[in-house]
């Protein structure tokens, strides 16, 4: 069974950056596409960026340009780096991941977290001045 502890979070000034953290535990993550997402209270879950077990990226167009995505298989984690943070960055983050024999990176490209089955617990980021 996948599981991951996420960390990096913490409370950022407007324009700084954080780098997040997921480590894997319970399988390597090359059998895994892999993406961060975030939620805020009351609202929906959403994908922020993805990546394939082929190491292709996607990025929401609210963080293109920002936020980099990366895997490090050999340390089994994952991490996100936040450049540019602005207050609407403010959310939980959670490292999500699903296993390539159950979904081609076709299925999973949009980050949509539905179709993404192991999650960690969340990191909080809070953006402001």
């Amino acid at each position: 069974q996948l599981q991951f502890v996420e960390s990096g979070g913490g409370l950022v000034q407007p324009g700084g950056s954080l780098r997040l953290s997921c480590v894997a535990s319970g399988r390597s993550l090359v059998y895994y596409h892999i993406g961060w997402f975030r939620q805020a209270p009351a609202k929906e879950r959403e994908g922020v960026s993805c990546m394939s077990s082929g190491d292709t990226r996607t990025y929401a167009d609210s963080v293109t340009g920002r936020f980099t995505i990366s895997r490090e298989n050999v340390q089994n984690t994952v991490y996100l780096q936040m450049n540019s943070l602005t207050p609407e960055d403010t959310d939980i983050y959670y490292c999500g991941a699903a296993d390539v024999t159950a979904a081609s990176w076709h299925m999973v490209a949009s980050c949509a977290p539905n179709r993404y089955d192991y999650w960690g617990q969340g990191t909080q980021v809070t953006v402001s001045s």
